[in-house]
């Protein structure tokens, strides 16, 4: 039997079945082409329709097709030959205006190392094309932030099962398939989204059944579809109810903590004034949750947090909202060092201090670490930054890290080398105390500025302020420091 994907695929943008809006952008786009001759990345979920509205779009316009699929054009050269020989090609044979469409599939699949310079070729590409070009992606993100800049964007939004319905019939009366009503509105729901898969499951069923019934699609099992993560703030802050929203989070591959984190920095991208005052209110009331949840370990708690991050801020919105809106990783994530390496400097100085001091890591790194930054802010109090060095035995990468100094200034170096002079002495006297009597001076200093400035620490906050504010034209402020952390 031939696959009812193919045999019933539009020939026609009039065809295309449900994301009007973006089937009315695509024929604009080609109508304009001589007029910006851009490129366009047209994306969304698989089976949503993207690639048979790129060739009905052709079939509209007079357009020969050349197709490319990325996962097979991995190599910088090889894509420039292809797709920069389609693009630039204009001896065509009596087509209209001696167009030809390049059509570059999976494009999401040009990022990284892994193309080996697919992602910098096509973007050559596209900026020099002498034909129109549609790039399909399923991730939008996934893509370069230049590939995406030097393109046109047209999002296909996931089919409504209402407009998936009507497509399943048509296919049913043209095959000459019994059916009841119930059953492919079944496989609409089931399909949620995916027309094509909603094809292949019609096809599948009517291949073994004389006429279609709702519990034949019933056995056939629900198809796990987790949502992304793009997808749910999309539909959180636009479309579903509290309780739709609600049910959306559950299939969002995130820990309650991360997708408290993505809410929070994007929401104000959607939200304004007072719905973007009570969506906080309820954020906090998720962070309330989370924090007893750290405190408790009871991970009952979290459906709380779930329940004010996804149906209240759901709840908050007011009026219509509409439009692509870029949404971004959190700039919390940003904070604590999106690298590896960072993160492993964080923890090294915490377990240092941790040994040392007999405490938790967890009360190392978020009671203690940001003191110890303030207090050493930029080496500023250089004695405390070699009595620090020394007793928690921490080279220059690790004090660069506390004090936000580059590693490879003198004062750093310096530093080190004072701290180790200070551990061997320590040593050789067989004491124990070489943080202690290094940190004397500045004991008495403290004490004189808590006499002058009031008590409970209020001096060494304004003393690490004032040290900051010196700091402020110094170059190495560019580096990542402690201070980022104690949160």
């Amino acid at each position: 039997m031939t696959d009812w994907t193919e045999k019933y695929r539009p020939s026609s943008l009039s065809e295309i079945r449900g994301n009007n809006k973006a089937r009315d952008q695509l024929k604009k786009w080609a109508d304009t082409w001589d007029d910006h001759r851009d490129a366009v990345i047209v994306h969304g979920s698989p089976g949503v329709g993207k690639t048979s509205a790129a060739h009905a779009l052709a079939n509209d316009m007079g357009w020969p097709t050349i197709e490319l699929n990325a996962s097979d054009t991995r190599t910088g050269d090889v894509v420039e030959k292809l797709a920069g020989g389609a693009a630039q090609n204009q001896a065509l044979t009596g087509n209209a205006g001696g167009r030809q469409l390049v059509v570059m599939d999976e494009a999401d699949n040009l990022h990284g190392n892994a193309d080996r310079g697919g992602s910098k070729a096509i973007t050559e590409v596209v900026t020099d094309a002498g034909q129109p070009m549609i790039l399909i992606a399923n991730e939008f993100y996934d893509m370069s932030n230049t590939l995406r800049n030097n393109c046109e964007t047209i999002e296909f939004r996931d089919v409504q099962a209402r407009s998936i319905v009507p497509a399943l019939r048509h296919i049913c009366k043209q095959e000459g398939v019994e059916y009841e009503k119930a059953a492919l509105r079944a496989i609409a729901d089931k399909n949620d989204g995916d027309l094509r898969s909603a094809v292949n499951d019609l096809q599948a069923i009517a291949e073994t059944n004389e006429r279609l019934t709702e519990d034949d699609v019933t056995v056939t099992g629900e198809r796990d579809r987790s949502s992304g993560i793009f997808d749910f703030l999309d539909a959180l802050f636009k479309e579903k109810d509290a309780k739709s929203a609600l049910e959306e989070s559950y299939d969002v591959d995130e820990t309650p903590d991360d997708l408290l984190n993505w809410v929070e920095d994007n929401v104000p991208k959607d939200y304004e004034g007072a719905e973007l005052a009570t969506a906080y209110g309820f954020l906090s009331n998720a962070d309330k949750w989370l924090g007893r949840v750290r405190a408790t370990q009871d991970y009952s708690m979290w459906r709380y947090a779930t329940d004010n991050i996804a149906a209240g801020v759901a709840a908050s919105r007011r009026g219509e909202k509409g439009g692509w809106t870029r949404y971004g990783p959190p700039s919390y994530w940003q904070k604590l060092g999106s690298s590896k390496a960072n993160r492993k400097k964080r923890d090294y100085v915490a377990r240092k201090i941790a040994q040392t001091e007999g405490v938790s890591m967890s009360t190392a790194r978020r009671e203690m670490m940001p003191f110890l930054a303030a207090m050493t802010h930029h080496c500023k109090n250089r004695e405390l930054t070699v009595a620090m060095t020394a007793k928690y035995d921490l080279d220059a990468e690790h004090v660069s890290f506390v004090t936000g100094s580059g590693k490879d200034t003198n004062k750093v170096g310096s530093v080190v080398e004072d701290a180790q002079t200070l551990r061997e002495e320590a040593a050789v006297e067989h004491s124990g105390g070489a943080f202690e009597g290094a940190r004397g001076s500045a004991s008495d200093d403290d004490r004189a500025d808590s006499e002058g400035g009031g008590s409970d620490g209020t001096a060494v906050e304004e003393r690490a302020e004032d040290s900051e504010a010196e700091a402020s034209g110094e170059d190495d402020d560019s580096q990542t420091g402690l201070a980022d952390f104690g949160t």
